[in-house]
């Protein structure tokens, strides 16, 4: 039999990888002995592609140059500027371009989309959110919820894992629908849980939320650029996400936000408007009259940050080289199996995985506890990241280890395993 855990072995599954080039295309930390990290942490912020230092000094020599007129000249005129990241953020969340728009921040975001989508009533006004939602989003919700003149404790419906498991079952949630549906105004659940990396079927929750009559939104931050969607075709109301994390934008980037072409010319929807979403023939008219674009661009508010986009573009453009979504999504089911396979050989007993065995249930990131009596997992991420590994650790007792198909290697994989068992000695 094979010995899968070799660094041979691993540096074949390197060699064999038809995109294992982008590596080259990103700047590894260094350990203070200068050799690379081990870093498996892209589901908390992805590494800087080495083009984004490229695209944000163009834009600085634009301004240093042409100053205003930057807004209208040069091969990436500052006005429609996030039109040049409509095509390929489309192509990963399965939208129309129309669909898309980078802007603001995910937290922001979701209150803007849940001003549109949020309309509670006395007898439908529940929000259907997981109890063990990101926090940002449980604040989001129930702040929402407070904001309507509801109670949370009674508006707020938490879906659980069943007791002794770790993740929400499918059934679950499709039978809390069925049981509660007319009295949800909104489904907004993650499309892959930050705690566990589980993948939700997003699909059948929009089918069932909208057979109730509820309106279905999706916190993307740990699915976009992870995982394929299709949230046109799946007819999602509305999505949020992020651009730090698997799409290497750097800290605090902009975000995105999709809104199904079914909403674009529904002028009845509330919403929170500013310029940027009025139509772009008559914005300079500078009329008090707000006339919203048919598209996701009407929400917006104000110009965005051309800094912030151009490293968005940066991204998506490496993503592209990359050959899109199904690239990374293909050598990302390999690279994440192969270290469920070194840890369920090498540790069985040491380690559970809480990440679901199911690739349609799982992404890039494993979530790890440690089975030890007497060895608590926050011990042990100290110990692994003073050997060299970055991955990060989430209360009470989560080591959450994030093997990125753009720049992580079978290598990575196999060395954190090596200093993973050492550090449970």
């Amino acid at each position: 039999m094979t010995d899968i855990f070799s660094i041979d072995y691993a540096r074949q599954l390197d060699q064999q990888d038809p995109i294992s080039r982008m590596r080259e295309q990103f700047h590894i930390p260094k350990q203070d002995n200068g050799d690379d990290e081990i870093y498996l942490c892209g589901n908390s912020l992805g590494l800087q592609p080495k083009r984004t230092q490229e695209y944000l000094n163009y834009e600085l020599s634009q301004w240093q140059k042409l100053g205003v007129k930057g807004h209208f000249s040069g091969d990436f005129p500052w006005m429609p500027y996030h039109e040049f990241l409509t095509e390929e953020s489309a192509k990963l969340v399965g939208a129309k371009n129309s669909e898309v728009v980078c802007m603001n921040s995910l937290t922001a975001n979701l209150h803007f989309m849940m001003v549109s989508f949020y309309r509670p009533t006395a007898t439908r006004n529940k929000i259907l959110i997981e109890d063990h939602a990101f926090p940002s989003d449980h604040y989001a919700v129930e702040s929402q919820v407070r904001y309507h003149g509801f109670d949370p404790d009674q508006a707020m419906l938490l879906a659980k894992p069943r007791e002794g498991e770790e993740t929400l079952r499918t059934e679950d949630l499709l039978n809390l629908i069925e049981l509660h549906g007319e009295e949800i105004a909104l489904i907004m659940l993650p499309g892959v849980q930050y705690y566990t990396g589980q993948v939700l079927d997003m699909k059948a929750i929009t089918q069932a939320g909208h057979a109730k009559g509820c309106k279905v939104g999706f916190d993307l931050a740990h699915a976009t650029g992870n995982i394929p969607m299709h949230l046109h075709d799946w007819d999602v109301d509305f999505a949020a996400w992020c651009s730090y994390k698997y799409l290497n934008s750097g800290p605090g980037s902009v975000a995105g936000c999709f809104v199904h072409e079914k909403h674009h010319t529904n002028m009845e929807l509330p919403r929170f408007a500013g310029w940027w979403g009025h139509d772009k023939d008559s914005r300079f008219k500078m009329e008090n009259h707000f006339i919203p674009m048919k598209s996701a661009e009407a929400w917006q508010l104000s110009n965005p940050p051309i800094l912030s986009l151009a490293a968005i573009r940066a991204s998506l453009d490496t993503i592209k080289d990359a050959g899109g979504i199904q690239a990374l999504r293909d050598k990302s089911l390999k690279l994440s199996r192969y270290l469920r396979d070194l840890l369920e050989q090498e540790l069985a007993d040491e380690i559970n995985i809480l990440t679901p065995a199911d690739e349609k249930a799982s992404g890039c990131q494993l979530s790890l506890t440690v089975n030890l009596h007497g060895l608590d997992g926050k011990t042990v991420f100290d110990r692994i990241e003073a050997a060299g590994v970055t991955c990060d650790f989430r209360h009470p007792n989560v080591i959450r280890v994030a093997p990125v198909p753009l720049y992580n290697s079978f290598e990575d994989a196999y060395r954190f395993v090596t200093i993973l068992k050492d550090s449970l000695k």
